[in-house]
């Protein structure tokens, strides 16, 4: 009986020895999985946020030259009909994380800038030149200029930029949504968001 008795405290503490250390390997298993989770779908945020608009816009272009003594003059002038289509977008595949599986924390480490993107259609309507005064390169690259300085001031007054900014948020809040989820944490700019509404303060 003295000599089952050893054998049966190894046996007991062989076991809890085996169920501890099968406890620390699903721990692991769970961790590792929870990590490839979370930076998967890191990735598959990773897209294009766009938001579209269009501006239309009429301009009048005038340019006169003086000659001989300012005796002569030459004209030139044109009335131009501007439709553009205008996108603002978020390239997220630039986006930066930092994924630590040992204090479970998501670290948003940089989000990119918007990106604007004009795509004017310029049409040309009632041009008159003189013969000393004529439509040279330079002047439709001015008037292009012109055009792209007046579209970048409206989308500024506009809200384009701030519905870019609501698609970002969204697309940001799936990371939230999964990281709370599995009980971790996700930061940002040396702060811990709480909530949803949080990421509301980014970019701002």
């Amino acid at each position: 009986m003295r000599k089952i008795i050893p054998i049966l405290l190894l046996l007991i503490a062989a076991f809890f020895a085996w169920k501890y250390f099968e406890t620390k390997t699903n721990e692991r298993d769970q961790l590792t999985e929870s990590t490839d989770l979370i930076q998967k779908q890191i990735k598959n945020v990773g897209k294009l946020v766009v938001t579209e608009g269009n501006f239309a816009q009429v301009y009048s272009y005038n340019d006169s030259k003086r000659f001989y003594f300012d005796v002569l003059s030459a004209r030139k002038k044109a009335l131009i009909i501007v439709n553009a289509q205008v996108t603002v977008a978020y390239d997220l595949s630039k986006l930066q994380t930092e994924v630590n599986p040992e204090t479970k924390t998501v670290t948003i480490t940089y989000i990119p800038e918007e990106e604007i993107t004009i795509n004017p259609n310029i049409q040309y309507y009632d041009v008159t030149q003189d013969y000393l005064n004529q439509f040279e390169a330079k002047d439709y690259n001015k008037i292009q200029e012109r055009i792209k300085k007046s579209i970048t001031e409206k989308i500024e007054k506009s809200s384009l930029k701030t519905n870019a900014k609501n698609r970002l948020v969204s697309e940001l809040q799936k990371i939230y949504i999964l990281t709370n989820s599995m009980g971790w944490t996700l930061e940002y700019n040396g702060n811990t968001i709480q909530s949803s509404e949080a990421l509301e303060t980014i970019k701002t």
